[in-house]
């Protein structure tokens, strides 16, 4: 993946005396799937609609497939896909009717195959105002990829669908990846933007704080490995426990939560203390450390590496 597709370089924008994007620069590589995280206000939206044409930018230079966003909009429509978390369409309008605008829009035959593929099959008569939030998450999807495009963005686009339609959607992700398209991904689901992206850029505050694999990502800064412990007197319940390298813990339901520096003495001391206190161990898990803790740990320490 070495064709740069997407190429944002020293952004800026600022709304009065707002400034939501203060130099942000990344590249975006064919058939890459690339998440774009950060809190709410961290400049993530304005990133996003300025690279689809909709803002315009106050300085810095970006590029979509070879495309200046705000100064070749005409040419910008055919080549990116959008679905966007609230589409804008009339209530009364069918599904049909939808493809086919927007098909007709784009130059391109309605590409009623998509909704079969989507599950939309038995809505295709359906009044928009008539279909689940589910549904319409997947009608917007199937707009934006309708007419082929090389890139697509997709703003949280499984919020509100089951589990076997957001299964559907990452494997069609995975085949426009395959495909060589492009896509961009902003999401508030950690697990989601672990699991999908093969980069991720985390935002805070108009800037972006660390870029990289999820992997990569999360081998960084604090590295705590995360121990969760259930018992069944909750003998680790006191908040004035100490134990060895533990930096940080707290209780989640009916666990107690450890984070350690060194799993090794940790764990040993653990389950010393349940003996102790004759207690019974229920449950004890260890997680390496995931994106969400991770980015958790970024914006908490206000992008503090």
């Amino acid at each position: 993946m070495n064709d740069s597709v997407i190429s944002v370089k020293d952004f800026t924008k600022s709304y009065g005396d707002f400034v939501a994007v203060d130099g942000v620069s990344f590249v975006v590589h064919r058939g890459e799937i690339f998440g774009l995280l950060g809190p709410n206000g961290a400049g993530k939206t304005t990133t996003l609609e300025s690279l689809e044409g909709i803002r315009t930018p106050d300085g810095g230079t970006l590029r979509v497939a070879g495309v200046d966003p705000t100064r070749e909009s005409h040419k910008l429509g055919g080549k990116i896909g959008v679905q966007l978390q609230t589409s804008g369409l009339p209530d009364s309008i069918t599904v049909d009717e939808a493809m086919k605008f927007f098909c007709a829009y784009h130059g391109v035959d309605p590409n009623f195959n998509l909704l079969d593929r989507l599950g939309l099959a038995e809505k295709r008569g359906a009044q928009y105002h008539q279909l689940s939030t589910g549904q319409k998450r997947r009608l917007a999807l199937a707009l934006a990829l309708a007419h082929n495009p090389s890139v697509i963005f997709l703003d949280e686009p499984t919020a509100g669908l089951d589990v076997a339609s957001r299964v559907d959607l990452h494997n069609i992700m995975r085949e426009q990846q395959e495909s060589g398209t492009t896509i961009i991904l902003a999401t508030h689901d950690m697990a989601e933007a672990e699991e999908m992206s093969d980069r991720v850029a985390i935002l805070l505050d108009g800037s972006i704080k660390t870029i990289g694999s999820p992997m990569d990502i999360t081998a960084t800064g604090a590295g705590l490995t995360k121990v969760s412990v259930r018992t069944e007197s909750s003998s680790l319940s006191d908040p004035d426990i100490t134990l060895p390298a533990v930096s940080q813990q707290g209780s989640k339901d009916e666990y107690s939560v450890f984070f350690s520096t060194d799993i090794g003495p940790t764990v040993s001391a653990i389950i010393n203390h349940i003996e102790a206190q004759r207690d019974s161990l229920i449950d004890l898990r260890v997680e390496r450390p995931s994106l969400e803790d991770r980015f958790l740990e970024i914006t908490t320490n206000g992008g503090s590496q």
